[in-house]
């Protein structure tokens, strides 16, 4: 891409700064001496992070690419750390921690459905451009999407595969495969709690999808019928509503955007594309919290 070039002003026709601004700029500009200590991007790791965007094609649009899916997985790396110590917390009864890891969770979702909007910006003739420098990478290999969505109750065999070649990323993702979700967890909470929730979903082959039951849902009635009593199990309901509304949503985004970009190629890797994301949109993650809402 070539664009005609336009001259920067020079600081004569930039029109210098004047009064108070000035002063204060040139007095906090002298004191800044980092020679001796650690700086902003010393802290930051800036010099690895800003050089490890490494376009593989002449297109400009690629910067975007790939600022876009380093950006997420930054995003999902911060959702993975929270995520952990909120299962450990539901796990030790400790509630208030938790609440604030989900909510934060539930934030950086937000930041990764406004993210599409970003990539949105890319026509179908630009990523046309850029694909064929892809190979066989796909979005659908991110091993940290994966432990999200085998964290939050996503359970499935089949999704290993595309991890098998690195076996350090397999252990990771295995990992969250064979542990309790979140979800289990929060029911095991409320079992320890004296709620009655069946033992096939407090003590199951956690390997296994999770199955939507009535029993389940009786439990969480009582817990919803009588808030003031179960106070903080019933802001735990409504802390995985907010972040599954917001999954959903980052959900929806994807595939939006990637019909946009695309329409409906197969993707990178192999998979159906927007065929494939749309049936995503079915999945429920803690189906008994919507499916009380009926009864209230």
């Amino acid at each position: 891409m070539t664009c005609p070039h336009h001259p920067t002003p020079d600081a004569h026709s930039a029109g210098p700064m004047t009064g108070t601004g000035e002063s204060i700029v040139r007095e906090e500009g002298a004191q800044l001496d980092f020679s001796k200590d650690m700086s902003y991007g010393d802290y930051l790791q800036l010099d690895q992070v800003l050089s490890a965007q490494h376009p593989l094609s002449p297109d400009h649009n690629e910067m975007l690419f790939i600022v876009q899916h380093q950006t997420s997985e930054l995003w999902m790396k911060l959702m993975l750390h929270e995520l952990q110590a909120a299962v450990r917390c539901v796990h030790e009864d400790a509630l208030p921690e938790a609440f604030k890891m989900l909510a934060r969770v539930s934030r950086v979702m937000e930041q990764l459905v406004h993210a599409w909007d970003v990539l949105a910006t890319m026509t179908p003739p630009e990523y046309s451009a850029i694909r064929p420098y892809l190979s066989n990478s796909s979005g659908f290999q991110s091993w940290q999407y994966r432990q999200i969505e085998f964290m939050m109750g996503n359970k499935n065999a089949a999704m290993l595969r595309p991890h098998a070649h690195r076996p350090d990323l397999l252990a990771a993702v295995e990992a969250a495969y064979r542990a309790p979700s979140l979800y289990d967890e929060v029911l095991r909470l409320m079992a320890r709690r004296g709620i009655d929730v069946p033992t096939s979903h407090t003590d199951r082959d956690w390997t296994q999808p999770y199955a939507a039951s009535e029993a389940v849902k009786a439990a969480w009635l009582q817990v919803y019928r009588d808030p003031k009593a179960h106070w903080d199990l019933y802001q735990m309901g409504e802390e995985l509503v907010d972040m599954e509304d917001a999954f959903r949503l980052w959900r929806f985004r994807h595939v939006t955007t990637v019909e946009r970009v695309i329409g409906f190629k197969r993707g990178t890797g192999g998979t159906g594309g927007v065929s494939y994301l749309r049936k995503m949109l079915d999945t429920v993650l803690f189906p008994e919290l919507w499916a009380l809402r009926t009864e209230l």
